[in-house]
């Protein structure tokens, strides 16, 4: 037939009509590149008309009747064959007509193999976070954008600036439009981590809801069971929400496995809200709220001492001391201090802490420019963090991402340490912090919280910079910049310079010794019908990436990795012959999808005797699949070579 494209349901059928009709295919399973399939009577497998179907690269009728397509494309044609004939991934055909179709398995065995590989618990939460947070990056912005022009406004009133009447209800409309955000964080943070954590969305709004202690009488206040005091609203802070709907989650499946049905709809919420809402009062909340009073003793000790020591300790600490809820023992030392002396003098200090995830921002900005989303994150929620709202930049940028919060943090700290030193710096009320306090800043020191502000940006920025940028996102910018050029590949013409073709270099996969496509064992590869490149006969099971890259595909049998260069490359590290039928049991993979990946990077261990035991050969082949897009390839070298040895390079189109 004519060589036009096909769909996916064609190519299946063409498969089936060129190995003998579907009654005389036992079952499929499928590798990294091709469907296997065992067929009933070799006889009537037309070889040619196979090879003659669009998008088959090659066949092979070995112990099975191999068909290669391709990664990424071989999968979904397998699917196809599976669906045609009722059955699932390598369950036996019928031999009569279809059964009713049961979903291919491929799906299912590559997200179990995603959620089996590695990753730090720390790194986990710190995804959640992010997961939780980034939907409300937008409302953060508009609502903070909202907030600090009434932020600005209010100080200017209450500076004497402008007028209040002219300007109070713009204020109050202002700040009915921010509140709707802030005042129910608690809220959509508790909805969020419940979508996250696969618990009741509406549920994990009600726990949210619960440290706001609405129906709580104010004559008749909840106690704290470790100090006696009265809880207060917001103790536990957003961490403490965070912790409170994890427990739902694990809770409320746990009432899902045991309540009979008939009545889970009523009891599994009831008891969900019972348990976790009374720990949440009772537990998470006098928690925090004892850690609270505990630490003010700390806090008039650190102001007594004052300076530099005190504004960096203080301006280092208020971030995390926001998340926990622990904030709230500072207002009432504000109010104080405002009474005895018509000025706060902790205010312009803390307020360095959001200064110094501004300064941890723009590192971030200048050093990752390549990631777009997270760019993009940053251009919004700068502007109102420079205007003192800082939950956009904490929990969309620096807090998902681990070291820069910590960096941002001492930033905080280095600004609080210029006021300390520097001090007198007051405010005469309390309100958001960033560029809107300097309307209050008392008695003119002004300039001296400015200065404050900039040693924070500055120290956040530098922080940052040196020692805060992810070794994962530091990899994928590198790798984002990273072109080999061929110094003969320019061409300048009068008005215009053609860009060099990107050239990349290939490595070794492991200790042993290189060798061309041609001495394959497999004759898919000998062939080259997936395309150009080498393998390596392995002397130890230290696998390696050959190729600086993304890595796009892990085979759940994990046997095969695909990597994607930064040029467009498009790698296939295949590890064995014919190991898909070991069902992964040699290997341990060692990376994720998504991640970047050098030279340097092991992305595998395998049992090499376990694979010679089962009779598979051990070759670790490396092909680029798409050779539409290289112009040039060489093996520069053959023989015995160590891991991450140069070997072979090619140049795209």
């Amino acid at each position: 037939m004519a060589k036009e494209e096909l769909t996916l349901n064609q190519i299946a059928k063409e498969i089936y009509d060129g190995a003998g009709g579907m009654e005389n295919v036992q079952n499929i399973v499928h590798c990294m590149t091709r469907v296997r399939m065992s067929v009933r009577d070799d006889s009537k497998v037309d070889q040619a008309k196979l090879k003659s179907i669009p998008g088959v690269l090659g066949v092979v009728d070995d112990e099975q009747l191999q068909v290669i397509i391709g990664p990424g494309k071989v999968n979904k044609v397998a699917k196809e064959m599976v669906d045609i004939a009722g059955v699932g991934l390598g369950e036996d055909l019928p031999q009569g007509s279809g059964k009713d179709k049961v979903n291919a398995k491929a799906a299912e065995m590559k997200a179990a193999q995603k959620a089996k590989q590695k990753n730090s618990p720390f790194k986990a939460v710190l995804k959640d976070i992010s997961n939780i947070f980034v939907p409300m990056i937008p409302a953060f912005v508009g609502s903070g954008l909202v907030a600090g022009i009434a932020a600005i406004l209010t100080n200017l009133v209450t500076a004497g600036t402008i007028d209040a009447a002219n300007w109070q209800q713009i204020i109050d409309v202002m700040n009915i439009l921010k509140n709707g955000m802030f005042s129910y964080l608690v809220i959509f943070t508790g909805v969020n981590a419940a979508q996250v954590f696969g618990a009741n969305p509406t549920l994990g709004g009600v726990i949210g809801a619960v440290v706001l202690l609405t129906g709580m009488n104010p004559e008749a206040p909840i106690k704290n069971l470790f100090t006696g005091d009265a809880l207060a609203a917001g103790q536990g802070g957003i961490i403490g929400v965070i912790f409170a709907v994890w427990l739902l989650s694990i809770v409320e499946k746990k009432l899902h496995e045991v309540i009979p049905d008939a009545v889970d709809i009523i009891i599994t919420p009831m008891l969900s809200l019972l348990v976790i809402g009374l720990l949440e009062i009772f537990l998470i909340m006098p928690l925090a709220g004892f850690i609270s009073n505990s630490m003010v003793s700390g806090i008039n000790w650190v102001l007594a001492v004052g300076g530099a020591f005190s504004g960096f300790v203080l301006g280092a600490l208020f971030l995390p001391m926001v998340m926990f809820g622990l904030h709230q023992i500072l207002t009432p030392i504000h109010i104080q201090m405002i009474g005895e002396t018509g000025k706060t003098l902790l205010l312009p200090i803390l307020a360095m802490a959001g200064a110094g995830q501004v300064g941890a921002a723009f590192a971030l900005w200048m050093k990752l420019r390549k990631d777009k989303e997270l760019t993009e994150m940053i251009k919004g929620a700068l502007p109102v963090g420079i205007l003192g709202i800082g939950e956009p930049l904490i929990y969309g940028v620096t807090l998902p991402l681990g070291r820069p919060f910590i960096t941002a943090c001492i930033g905080g700290g280095i600004g609080g340490a210029v006021i300390g030193a520097i001090g007198g710096v007051g405010a005469i009320a309390i309100g958001p912090s960033g560029a809107a306090l300097i309307p209050l800043i008392a008695n003119g020191r002004w300039w001296g919280y400015v200065l404050g502000l900039l040693a924070a940006y500055v120290g956040g920025f530098v922080a940052t910079y040196f020692f805060g940028i992810p070794k994962d996102k530091l990899a994928e910018q590198e790798l984002a910049e990273a072109t080999v050029v061929e110094s003969n590949d320019v061409v300048e013409t009068a008005n215009t310079t053609v860009a060099a073709h990107a050239t990349s270099s290939f490595t070794a996969v492991a200790n042993g010794s290189v060798h061309p496509l041609e001495e394959a064992s497999d004759p898919v590869f000998a062939e080259k019908m997936m395309g150009e490149g080498y393998f390596v006969e392995p002397t130890d099971g230290a696998i390696f990436a050959p190729v600086a890259g993304k890595v796009s595909t892990i085979f759940p049998t994990k046997h095969a990795i695909g990597i994607t260069t930064a040029s467009g490359l498009e790698v296939l590290l295949h590890m064995g012959i014919n190991t898909v039928e070991l069902s992964g049991k040699p290997f341990e993979i060692l990376v994720s999808e998504g991640q970047m990946v050098t030279p340097e990077t092991q992305v595998a261990a395998v049992d090499l005797a376990a694979i010679k035991e089962a009779g598979k050969g051990t070759s670790m082949m490396v092909l680029i699949t798409n050779m539409n897009d290289v112009e040039t390839h060489v093996l520069e070298k053959t023989g015995v070579v160590n891991a991450s040895e140069e070997v072979f390079k090619a140049t795209t189109i």
